[in-house]
């Protein structure tokens, strides 16, 4: 209802009904019992999710997330339960009437994120609405009530009894849904961010160079590419966000000079255990982990080899670590050129095959007699860059630059 008042599209609907989880499922062919005990049922229609919960009232909530007992209850009481008045407004379809107990209809006019009620028995019954209290300011640019947002800072800390997985996906909606940058601001000050990402607090007054970086420290330079991204992939998003993270830490000054040397690798360091510490999957870790340690190669598109270039552009975030420096590149000195040579690549490999099979693999190398190692690697590596930009065309041709490669190496 709320989105729909808005003039937005919903990210997804919720119904509220005074039938039982036992009647709910007996209306629906494919349904999922999600949280049947506390009377949520997910149904299924044509292939689109809709959670369906019935009126209730509830006990108290000792473990800050769920209650002690549900039991039936009122639209009313139901609607008394929620967290802010924004998200207690029902809408009854055959009346074509919205229904308000709690004056979420007024709050919406004022644009304001206000709880239902007292904000400390709010919170206290669900941690997780410290941080859904910045998700929708966020989201909806709206500011949060004085009384609302003097409790989310009081009780910043109590964060930390929420499971790692139900704080990603709030992180997630904050990043990648609109003023993401509005929102790492407002887990900053609101104390959320020294909880859940202590590394991206010590960005702030991390001075940089002015030279490249007129807009000012790491922090602010973040928070610019946050407000570029537009409707970005979880990847996307989190490669903004911790494009940088490793530069507090690298930081070292010679006279007036700022520099930062290899703080994307100790960036990818950080972004893993911080990705690993949210229960992130295995492939987004790798995947903005990579673009994380990646994204300062970009600098250097213009000087590199055919193969190596080819293998950039081949690698599957490549569309997001472009865009990555893009966003990067428009929050600091502005210049756009590599951005626009790749663009020009791109088309014209866009007939090629950027990922051949090669030449040669590993047991290849090991039944010439080379011992797997690091160097097996490094041949493996640079042979098929020389594969993709022509150099070596065929087996034994590889073969035979493996073998003096390796004497090198030696």
């Amino acid at each position: 209802m709320r989105d729909h008042l808005l003039g937005r599209e919903p990210y997804d609907y919720d119904v509220a009904t005074n039938a039982s989880p036992d009647q709910i499922e007996q209306l629906f062919s494919q349904v999922i019992p999600v949280g049947k005990q506390f009377g949520v049922i997910l149904a299924i229609i044509e292939g689109q999710q809709f959670e369906i919960a019935t009126f209730r009232t509830e006990g108290e909530y000792r473990d800050g997330r769920r209650p002690e007992w549900v039991k039936p209850g009122t639209p009313e009481e139901d609607a008394a339960r929620r967290d802010f008045t924004i998200n207690g407004l029902f809408y009854d379809p055959l009346d074509d009437r919205i229904i308000d107990y709690v004056g979420g209809e007024e709050d919406l006019k004022r644009k304001i994120v206000r709880t239902i009620g007292d904000p400390n028995a709010r919170f206290e019954e669900d941690k997780l609405r410290l941080l859904r209290a910045v998700r929708f300011a966020a989201n909806l640019d709206f500011p949060i009530d004085a009384g609302t947002w003097r409790v989310v800072k009081e009780r910043s800390g109590e964060i930390k009894m929420v499971s790692a997985e139900r704080i990603r996906e709030e992180l997630v909606k904050i990043f990648t849904r609109p003023n993401a940058g509005l929102g790492l601001q407002l887990l900053l000050d609101s104390g959320l961010l020294h909880e859940i990402l202590p590394e991206l607090e010590r960005m702030k007054d991390c001075k940089q160079d002015p030279e490249f970086h007129p807009e000012g420290d790491v922090f602010i330079h973040t928070k610019m590419l946050l407000d570029r991204l537009k409707s970005p992939s979880v990847v996307l998003a989190f490669s903004a966000l911790l494009h940088d993270v490793g530069k507090p830490p690298a930081f070292t000054k010679d006279g007036d000079a700022i520099h930062f040397y290899h703080h994307e690798r100790l960036g990818g360091e950080i972004a893993r255990n911080i990705l690993a510490r949210l229960r992130f999957s295995n492939k987004e870790i790798d995947a903005i982990t990579g673009a994380v340690e990646n994204h300062m190669r970009f600098m250097h598109v213009q000087e590199m080899r055919a193969g190596k270039l080819k293998m950039l552009i081949a690698r599957d975030t490549f569309q997001d670590e472009l865009e990555l420096h893009r966003i990067d590149c428009e929050a600091s000195h502005g210049m756009l050129d590599n951005y626009e040579f790749l663009k020009k690549k791109v088309e014209e490999y866009r007939e090629e095959e950027l990922k051949p099979k090669p030449l040669i693999n590993g047991d290849d190398l090991i039944a010439m007699g080379f011992r797997p190692g690091p160097k097996m690697g490094i041949i493996l590596t640079e042979a098929y860059e020389l594969q993709l930009d022509g150099s070596l065309k065929d087996r034994e041709e590889t073969l035979a630059w493996a073998g003096k490669r390796w004497e090198e190496l030696k």
